[in-house]
């Protein structure tokens, strides 16, 4: 993986998420550029340097697209706007909960990617997914080619810990999809983006929960086939596709872009300081997400958080990929998730090495490849295309 703090894998992480989600490498550098010293110190001192130095990356990308606004050039702001909306969620994504500018960053890189959706006449719909008393909020993207009155098999992407759908959407997953006849649906599901920052849904370990109304909508959808639902789960989203589609049998197939099969392992292996934690402040980002009361109460939520048992309900195509070098969820993982889809009738276990490239964590050090593997595999199962 490209690693522009050297001893930083962390910061890094976000510097590659900038540059594999639509960022740009000049901009990129000269926000990280005057970094280099305070990311020596580790993974949480100088997270507020970061985020002044990626807040103004940000601000000067927007007062650009207000020139170009002024001047009718709305496909160049909504361009701009795009990236300006990615650094201000990388920047909030790197601070401590609590942070006191967090939340309000966080709202305005939401209504800078609307903004740059319009502008953009993007593929691309926010909508509201019925969910207890509330909502989950998701972004659409319709399959391409799609005639009238048609319907489309549909992907719903999940996220990880700490991912959120704009983030995933910007990946490479906001085209491939839609390229293979294949519409997508990404959610920001309890934990996650929307759901937790703004109405306080901490995650659940019972992700059918919210995965069954999520099908719900989806068959009722007029552009959706109701037959052809499928899951993707991404980071720690290769725990919850997996027992959500164990529990919620409508789903046709799914993959995992990284099998997260024992979690509570990985938080063990975490307090003994083994392998890479993905944002700064760690232990105060989980219990956050978890609604945690304290480290010893996250801990007891996180023994819920492992697939042994579970995947033998699976009776559908799954598709297990993993990063053969990945430093925060071993390798070992994906070979246990594989081994215990005993009911799958076409199961397939994919590990990305040093000839495709991909052998980070959700292969974020080379995701085209990887991304191509997915999505022809999910397509060819779905009845999408692939030539």
């Amino acid at each position: 993986m490209f690693q522009y703090f050297p001893t930083n894998y962390v910061w890094s992480l976000s510097a590659i998420i900038a540059l594999t989600h639509g960022g740009n490498i000049g901009e990129v550098n000269t926000m990280c550029a005057p970094l280099r010293d305070a990311a020596l110190a580790g993974d949480d001192p100088g997270t507020e340097a970061f985020y002044a130095a990626w807040k103004s990356g940000g601000d000067r990308l927007v007062a650009l697209a207000d020139d170009d606004l002024a001047r009718n050039r709305r496909l160049s702001a909504g361009e701009k706007l795009g990236r300006a909306a990615l650094y201000y969620s990388l920047a909030e994504r790197m601070q401590a909960h609590g942070f006191k500018h967090r939340l309000a960053l966080y709202q305005h890189s939401l209504v800078l990617f609307d903004q740059a959706r319009r502008l953009s006449r993007e593929n691309c719909a926010r909508v509201q997914i019925p969910y207890g008393e509330g909502h989950l909020s998701a972004l659409y993207v319709r399959a391409g080619g799609l005639a009238p009155g048609a319907r489309a098999p549909i992907v719903v992407i999940m996220n990880g810990l700490d991912s959120t759908k704009e983030m995933l959407q910007k990946s490479v997953m906001g085209r491939l999809f839609a390229q293979r006849g294949l519409s997508a649906l990404f959610v920001d599901q309890p934990g996650t983006g929307e759901a937790l920052r703004l109405h306080g849904l901490p995650a659940r370990h019972d992700s059918e929960a919210w995965a069954t109304p999520v099908v719900d909508w989806l068959q009722q959808h007029p552009e959706v086939d109701p037959t052809r639902i499928a899951a993707l789960g991404v980071s720690l989203g290769g725990y919850y596709c997996p027992r959500a589609v164990a529990f919620e049998p409508r789903f046709a197939c799914a993959a995992v872009w990284g099998a997260n099969h024992d979690w509570r392992a990985v938080q063990e292996a975490r307090r003994r300081r083994e392998g890479e934690n993905p944002v700064p402040h760690y232990w105060q980002h989980v219990q956050w997400v978890f609604g945690a009361s304290s480290f010893d109460d996250f801990m007891a939520k996180a023994q819920h958080m492992h697939l042994d048992g579970i995947l033998e309900r699976i009776r559908v195509p799954f598709l297990v990929t993993h990063g053969e070098q990945d430093r925060q969820i071993p390798l070992q993982y994906a070979q246990r998730t594989f081994d215990q889809l005993v009911n799958s009738p076409d199961r397939e276990l994919v590990v990305f090495t040093e000839r495709e490239g991909g052998v980070e964590h959700n292969s974020l050090d080379n995701p085209s490849n990887a991304g191509n593997l997915i999505a022809d595999w999910l397509a060819e199962r779905l009845g999408g295309g692939v030539a």
